[in-house]
């Protein structure tokens, strides 16, 4: 998920339908980190009929309002948080790379992709199509105006068909400023690729996009809306009572039409219709609490956008995780609550000063030292982390809510407390689709496990199993497990704990019937996981060094390559480090190579389609930021030789710096590199400024391809 910024009243959303959601899991006062925990039966159901629709979402929105309507006063919270395409035309594609996605052949949206014949790239509002062979630009569509050139923009491409997808509201289609208001919520544009780029059309939920997949042309769209219910102004003498009581009653009055997710589709004439889900095409689970609805819109981009039918569940998510046949949507019940699991820490000595050249490959840091550990004896049950579904009474205030007609025992009536939102339950509810046929995706269960999701890597589905990783706190303490569901009911079989007590995971993999889980507070347990029998996953090794991975990716032959940051002994972080792992003996994984780079950070950390791994060369790209503790240096792909034994630098490339702007309205033009493709035996690279196309060999400049700035 990409950082965004949301209100606390979206952000009470969330949390109030998980707490309600996930309530029927019971844990006993005192139960161990590793004692089986009951999922519970939260299985997904129709309404009757738009009338037992109605009122259910009433009944059960009323329960969650307040003063402020559904949600605390308007404060703003920072939520904390890679297949080849059908060849073109006549002429065989060259050999190239895809976007570094989860699972084969389920495509994800980036900034740019290939199909060996053209490069296509959506930047600042533009969509353009470069020719491959003459590294020429042959298209350009301006999507939005210079303006909105913040707006940030992902790509699925299917044949002669793009998809654009603009992830945030407001956006406006360029030239219709002053036709129509801006959008309230994403916006879905359907590209022609055949020609001269032009639009075929649009859709516009309201909502937010969570996220999308693509199997073949068949697009997967996750939106999450919230019920639209105006609530009337009590006056500011009006008392917090006062307040939810007209609330309440606003609720009760409100219509289904405010519940049904809506969405506008526009046609390549500009034609706009708008619709919303039927009531017969929603489901919800035994309990919840009406404050949120996600939506899965499914088209085929051969098609058009003319759309089939979209379901919802009355339910939250923000994590898609998707396979060939299936799509999961799980949500994070504490994924917007402040909780930090460590104290800062404070390094005695101070940092390092850089300079401001060029990146260098740093040797590797003194400060690391690195142990293999065997796996050790099974860790009792008494040491595992106690999974407590609500809150105690230091964790979270307590709620007490008078009767509106009650009094105290004095003469004078003692106002009442107004609600105050309550630490939901720290777990994680999965709902499963099956999209193996086309059209619209089929529901097939719900489930839930203790504890939060890091990203979509915490979720695997293999040989009829879903493995999921999370991790549990309970005040200042944390542990993490993995658990294994069975994928046609999401009931639990089997689960391994206590891993990485008083930390939490910074990254999984899993590969097969393997699992890797890296967690980091001060040093950086690699554990190996065995989950071969999915009722008795295990854990068969454990390699401790300091720093932590933030991404794992698979380089086969017993090889595992991690990307993060080294750390000193006392967890302060130093700089990117690029690692690499033998993982062959499950009992014994060991470090074989690290290259450091000092005083650096890299995209890739935290989006794995940053990432380029190049098995036929062994060579890996990452973009790279340097900083000398007073400005930050952008602009660099690190080019790196990674075989059977070493990680090595062969160089760098950066773009050339933008010119000055000339209209400070429009957002400034970013040197950095984003991404990464290869092309036959060229590499590219794709900032804000262009492409550039350098030999795979020797990094030899071959060309540049500026984007001219628009205005």
């Amino acid at each position: 998920m990409r950082t965004s910024i949301r209100t606390a009243g979206a952000v009470t959303l969330a949390a109030a339908l998980l707490a309600t959601a996930c309530s029927s899991t019971e844990t006993e006062p005192g139960a161990s980190r590793t004692t089986p925990v009951d999922l519970g039966n939260i299985k997904l159901v129709s309404y009757n009929g738009c009338d037992d629709m109605l009122a259910g979402l009433r009944a059960a929105t009323a329960e969650q309002v307040g003063p402020w309507g559904l949600g605390g006063p308007q404060i703003m919270y920072a939520e904390a948080r890679s297949d080849v395409a059908t060849a073109r035309g006549k002429s065989a594609a060259p050999e190239h790379s895809t976007t570094n996605v989860h699972e084969a052949g389920v495509d994800e949206p980036d900034l740019v992709k290939t199909d060996g014949n053209r490069v296509i790239t959506v930047n600042r509002g533009v969509l353009r199509v470069v020719d491959a062979a003459t590294r020429k630009v042959t298209g350009t569509l301006k999507l939005v105006d210079p303006e909105q050139a913040w707006a940030p923009a992902d790509l699925l491409v299917s044949g002669d068909r793009a998809l654009v997808l603009f992830s945030g509201g407001g956006i406006i289609p360029f030239g219709a400023m002053a036709k129509r208001p801006a959008s309230p919520g994403p916006r879905y544009v359907l590209i022609d690729l055949s020609g001269e780029p032009k639009v075929m059309g649009s859709l516009t939920p309201n909502g937010s996009h969570v996220d999308a997949r693509m199997i073949g042309s068949t697009v997967r769209l996750v939106v999450r809306s919230q019920p639209e219910i105006n609530f009337p102004d009590a006056g500011p003498d009006a008392s917090e009572n006062e307040r939810t009581r007209l609330n309440t009653d606003t609720v009760k009055k409100a219509p289904l039409e405010a519940w049904l997710p809506k969405f506008e589709t526009t046609d390549a004439k500009g034609v706009t219709s708008t619709g919303s889900v039927k009531c017969d095409q929603v489901s919800h689970p035994t309990e919840y609490t009406g404050t949120s609805m996600l939506t899965v819109h499914s088209f085929d981009l051969s098609q058009g956008l003319a759309e089939t039918t979209p379901i919802s569940v009355a339910a939250d998510g923000d994590t898609v995780y998707g396979t060939g046949s299936s799509l999961y949507v799980t949500s994070n019940p504490r994924w917007w609550w402040p909780r930090p699991i460590e104290s800062p820490v404070i390094d005695d000595a101070p940092a390092d000063t850089a300079t401001a050249q060029a990146p260098q490959v740093e040797p590797t840091p003194t400060e690391p030292t690195v142990t293999a550990t065997p796996a050790p004896a099974p860790v009792p049950t008494d040491t595992s982390v106690t999974v407590t579904p609500s809150p105690s009474p230091t964790d979270a205030p307590v709620t007490v809510t008078p009767s509106p007609t009650g009094a105290t025992s004095t003469s004078e009536p003692a106002p009442e407390p107004a609600k105050t939102p309550v630490d939901p339950p720290e777990e994680t509810e999965v709902h499963r689709f099956d999209i193996g046929a086309p059209g619209a995706p089929r529901y097939v269960a719900s489930g839930k496990v203790p504890g939060r999701l890091l990203n979509q890597y915490s979720l695997s589905e293999h040989e009829g199993h879903l493995r999921v990783a999370t991790t549990s706190t309970s005040g200042q303490d944390s542990s993490s497990a993995v658990y294994v569901l069975k994928a046609d009911t999401l009931n639990k079989v089997g689960e391994v704990g206590g891993l990485g007590a008083g930390e939490r995971i910074y990254s999984v993999r899993f590969i097969g019937p393997v699992g890797y889980v890296v967690t980091f507070k001060q040093v950086d347990p690699l554990y190996t996981l065995d989950l071969r029998d999915p009722a008795a996953p295990r854990k068969t090794g454990e390699l401790k060094i300091t720093g932590y991975s933030a991404y794992l990716h698979p380089a086969g032959d017993g090889r595992l390559i991690g990307l993060g940051q080294e750390a000193s002994e006392k967890g302060r972080t130093l700089g990117t480090q690029v690692s690499l792992f033998d993982v062959g003996d499950p009992a014994n994984p060991r470090r074989l190579s690290q290259l450091f780079q000092k005083d650096s950070g890299s995209e890739a950390e935290w989006d794995p389609h940053a990432f380029l791994y190049w098995a036929k060369t062994g060579t890996a790209v990452l973009p790279l930021n340097t900083w000398n503790g007073t400005e930050q240096t952008n602009g660099a792909a690190l080019v790196l030789k990674i075989d059977e034994s070493a990680v090595t630098k062969v160089g760098t490339i950066v773009h050339a710096k933008p010119k000055p702007a000339g209209n400070a309205r429009f957002a400034p033009y970013d040197p950095g590199i984003r991404r990464s493709i290869v092309i036959g035996d060229s590499l590219w690279t794709v900032s804000d400024l262009g492409l550039k196309v350098n030999a795979m060999n020797d990094l030899a400049d071959q060309a540049w391809i500026p984007f001219e700035q628009t205005s």
